[in-house]
């Protein structure tokens, strides 16, 4: 029970970053962005090419965050310069990528056991289990994994507070108020989904060196998980500021895997995992209207109740 709480743990971690991602486009940006099931697998793939090519697996993750980078792009440009509606330009990119990636890979799966990855190199480090009460709370290939996601989300703090992060946020908030600024919103909006799919490329990477392999199906569904950490994390967690809601939504994908993990332990089937993410999408977004409603129907009655008394 306690190794599959920590494997969820460490694979809330990796999902962490393509919550981050899935972020930027859905909060940030306002734009419903399906190439994320393309460019997740597309990191997975370029990743795991590079590495048995014989690339260190730092360098393979960077070049796969700049070829995900790459396939926002070619999103944001189809959706703003060639006037595509943003739900169908995302799903045409990732169509495409399905093919792109078996061309990558030159086969459906590339296995990853025997060669360096970045777990490796976590492992080498040595990084003590954090244990309490002889509770083992964290893995040290957790810990690093939390340094490493949590580095990113600084970094990602850090550029939604500059100018041009500014510009995106103003961007998916009123593109009309910012244009008047002469903000080129098209720039911003190719920007801002090709660093949402940089990261979802990151995460897929990370994923594929983590679970030793690469596939060209891994993708699938991964919009659908990184809105339910993005949404879960926020109602949770909260979203009053930037930096609160980054935080967030990386637990939002720790409690989710936990979840999912719970639910397996509990005896569900693994084919019921699609429907356990939508239940846990439905909660979240019907239970914090459902109190909303209730809070305003007991403050309608509390002042009536003082209306009567006087």
């Amino acid at each position: 029970m306690n190794l599959a709480l920590m494997g969820a743990i460490e694979q809330g971690l990796l999902f962490g970053i393509l919550a981050l991602g899935v972020y930027l486009t859905f909060r940030i940006l306002n734009v419903p962005d399906l190439t994320v099931d393309g460019s997740f697998a597309l990191g997975g793939a370029v990743a795991a090419k590079l590495i048995i090519g014989g690339y260190n697996p730092f360098i393979a993750t960077a070049i796969a965050f700049v070829v995900g980078c790459l396939a926002g792009a070619f999103t944001g440009v189809l959706h703003t310069k060639g006037k595509v509606n943003a739900l169908l330009a995302g799903i045409l990119t990732m169509i495409a990528l399905y093919s792109v990636n078996l061309r990558i890979m030159g086969k459906a799966n590339l296995p990853l056991l025997r060669e360096e990855t970045l777990l490796t190199y976590t492992k080498a480090l040595g990084i003590p289990n954090l244990v309490i009460s002889g509770v083992t709370l964290l893995t040290g290939v957790a810990i690093v994994f939390a340094v490493g996601v949590l580095i990113l989300k600084l970094i990602i703090d850090w550029f939604l507070h500059t100018d041009l992060g500014l510009d995106l946020r103003a961007t998916g908030d009123n593109p009309k108020m910012i244009r008047s600024f002469g903000v080129n919103t098209d720039s911003t909006t190719i920007i801002g989904l090709s660093l949402s799919n940089g990261l979802v490329a990151v995460s897929g990477a990370w994923l594929a060196q983590f679970q030793g392999f690469a596939d060209v199906g891994m993708g699938i569904g991964m919009i659908v998980i990184g809105l339910a950490s993005v949404i879960v994390g926020e109602v949770l967690f909260g979203s009053s500021s930037i930096f609160r809601v980054t935080l967030a939504v990386i637990g939002g994908s720790i409690v989710y895997r936990l979840v999912i993990a719970l639910a397996l332990q509990a005896g569900l089937d693994p084919s019921d995992l699609k429907l356990i993410t939508a239940l846990i999408v439905i909660v979240a977004l019907t239970v914090p209207t459902f109190a909303k409603g209730v809070w305003k129907k007991q403050m309608v009655r509390t002042v009536k109740g003082g209306s009567d008394g006087a």
